[in-house]
């Protein structure tokens, strides 16, 4: 009789289990009460701010970057007549780019361009779905595994309007398939695990201008000065994309006992500036104007062929988003002729200091 009952006892307790180890398969099969009412897949995606809840840390990035704020930058409105330049919507609000196909040119968006370049615009699928790294149908956006993300096509079709792309497969970067993300989105810890940087730093970014190139000044044999620029990193030209960036040498005289730098990081006393040499893509109705990109690679050596040379100079690179130089007051363009203080609407990349002759 004891047998008889222990054994009843124990298919209790087995069956106890087996109902508990069910319930527990099924549970994290379906997700929880609580991870069910919190991750509902939306009807309709109709802004990036829904994606806001369960990717925060990447939402933050990408609206803290250029891409969400290519509607509302004033450059870019000026520049475009307040988007009355057509062409210039595509790119600055355009429609998910699985939907228009990778490597073509995106179409504009009729609707909330105010987001700029968003979170549609990249992991949006035509069946609803999100791209993504992984495939996971519990979550709310049901991320399906599209390694196209990663590709070159992926940004091709705004950012070779301005033949950025055909630049970067001139490199050896295209040779070693290192492509956009290498460097504009990389890994957060070096590692695939912690996801991609999301703020995507580029043109708009000076310290990765900076990187992009290596200014050098010296005098030769004659002691005649010169100053050097070549582009050492820049994965394509420089500048590059956007016509209307351009970057400009200045130099001037330079007294023997100017040391202290000002809040500019250029000497706190010294000659007037003058214009040396811009390097610019002209826009397309720009037939008089020869384009001066820097390719990668390529150094260029410019002479500072002046009398006021044989003295002490300061020469620097300075980087501009627009391709005047605008009056701080009026905001209208000046000739390059006219500027006395580059320094107003523009960015300092490197300074060199060249000794007296």
């Amino acid at each position: 009789m004891r047998t008889l009952g222990l054994r009843k006892g124990m298919r209790i307790a087995l069956g106890i289990i087996v109902l508990l180890l069910a319930s527990w398969f099924f549970s994290a099969l379906i997700g929880t009460p609580e991870e069910t009412a919190s991750a509902q897949t939306p009807a309709e995606w109709v802004s990036s701010e829904q994606c806001r809840e369960c990717h925060s840390q990447i939402w933050d990035e990408w609206a803290a970057s250029p891409h969400a704020n290519s509607w509302l930058n004033e450059d870019v409105r000026v520049q475009s007549d307040q988007f009355a330049n057509k062409d210039c919507i595509d790119c600055h609000a355009p429609r998910p780019i699985f939907e228009t196909g990778l490597g073509e040119r995106v179409l504009p968006r009729s609707s909330r361009r105010a987001e700029g370049v968003d979170c549609l615009t990249c992991h949006l699928l035509p069946d609803g779905k999100m791209a993504g790294k992984i495939d996971n149908p519990r979550a709310a956006c049901q991320p399906t595994t599209r390694r196209e993300l990663q590709r070159v096509e992926m940004c091709s079709g705004c950012h070779d309007q301005h033949k950025t792309v055909q630049q970067w497969k001139a490199t050896p970067f295209a040779e070693h398939n290192e492509g956009c993300m290498e460097c504009h989105m990389p890994y957060r810890d070096g590692t695939p695990k912690s996801g991609r940087f999301h703020t995507m730093p580029g043109g708009h970014y000076i310290e990765m201008v900076r990187s992009a190139v290596t200014f050098m000044g010296e005098r030769d044999g004659a002691g005649a000065p010169s100053v050097t620029i070549t582009n050492v990193r820049g994965g394509h030209s420089y500048p590059t994309d956007e016509r209307s960036r351009a970057s400009d040498i200045w130099w001037r005289p330079l007294p023997a006992d100017a040391d202290t730098l000002n809040e500019t990081g250029v000497a706190a006393g010294g000659g007037s500036w003058r214009h040396l040499h811009r390097i610019r893509d002209p826009y397309r109705h720009e037939k008089d104007i020869e384009s001066t990109l820097l390719h990668f690679g390529e150094s260029r050596t410019l002479a500072i062929d002046d009398p006021d040379a044989d003295g002490g100079v300061e020469a620097v690179l300075v980087y501009k988003r627009s391709p005047y130089y605008r009056d701080p007051e009026t905001g209208i363009a000046r000739e390059i002729d006219a500027v006395t203080d580059p320094f107003e609407d523009a960015e300092l990349v490197h300074r060199v200091k060249v000794g007296p002759r």
